[in-house]
């Protein structure tokens, strides 16, 4: 029986950043697990080549264009996933951007974007999702459709010198929770994986052989960092049957780090 509620074959997926990063891992981690999945991405070149690659895991998948930060083209690609499949059944929001740098020389121009591009994107595609899902017809369990935003360990704690990038994911966190309690008498579950740390094209070079990278690692009772794959699990389940009293929380994928004090 659990087994049965944690089967997401069929399920409709968008995934806003799916075509690189933690994005990419997720896309792929469900298409593999039987959904139908359509990756989003901005970059027309990382849409093209995911295209290829979803298409050699059988067919069905999409890889589509979008800008999360252009509330017409959200609607769009929303609209154009509804008509093609019927429905949608989850989205998972892992658009994101991210940048290091001392808070005395972040400019206006640099905050804004991280957050344009983090917090209100997510909060774009999280309204467009909900339109569509909100007319759809529920399940057994009467739900409609499922939300999950990629929030972070900066959403719970202080992080150096990523003042923008922890100020949105913070800002991620509150819309987890408030659509999550508003949404609810609409069928619709929202939810949240913050991941630890995961080396990616966005950090890779401040993770990787640096004093920083180092200092987390012997700060994360694993003593690594997390690889894309291991976010599987918790997006399974989230948009799974298993969830279907789930809504409004954030699970920590981080190997420990926020347990360890100082």
């Amino acid at each position: 029986m659990t087994h049965q509620l944690l089967d997401i074959t069929g399920k409709i997926c968008l995934i806003t950043g799916g075509t690189s990063g933690l994005g990419k891992a997720i896309s792929v981690g469900l298409a593999q697990a039987g959904a139908c999945v359509i990756a989003a991405s901005s970059d027309p070149d990382k849409v093209r080549a995911m295209q290829i690659e979803l298409a050699a895991m059988g067919p069905g998948h999409q890889a589509v264009a979008l800008n999360v930060t252009v509330p017409a083209d959200v609607d769009r690609i929303m609209q154009q996933v509804r008509q093609h499949f019927g429905r949608i059944d989850a989205v998972v929001n892992a658009a994101g951007i991210h940048r290091k740098q001392p808070s005395l020389d972040v400019t206006m121009e640099d905050f804004e974007q991280i957050i344009r591009i983090n917090l209100t994107g997510a909060f774009v595609v999280n309204q467009a999702a909900a339109r569509v899902m909100k007319d759809q017809p529920p399940d057994a369990q009467g739900c409609r459709g499922c939300l999950v935003n990629i929030a972070s360990v900066s959403s719970f704690m202080s992080l150096t010198e990523v003042i923008a990038y922890a100020c949105s994911k913070s800002g991620v966190m509150g819309l987890i929770s408030g659509l999550a309690n508003e949404w609810a008498p609409l069928g619709i579950r929202v939810n949240g994986i913050a991941p630890g740390f995961f080396p990616t094209n966005l950090n890779r070079k401040i993770l990787e052989g640096t004093p920083r990278g180092e200092w987390i690692k012997k700060h994360t009772p694993m003593a690594r960092f997390g690889d894309g794959r291991e976010l599987l699990g918790a997006a399974i389940y989230l948009i799974s049957d298993a969830a279907s009293f789930t809504t409004g929380e954030t699970i920590v994928v981080d190997g420990g780090f926020l347990t360890k004090g100082a």
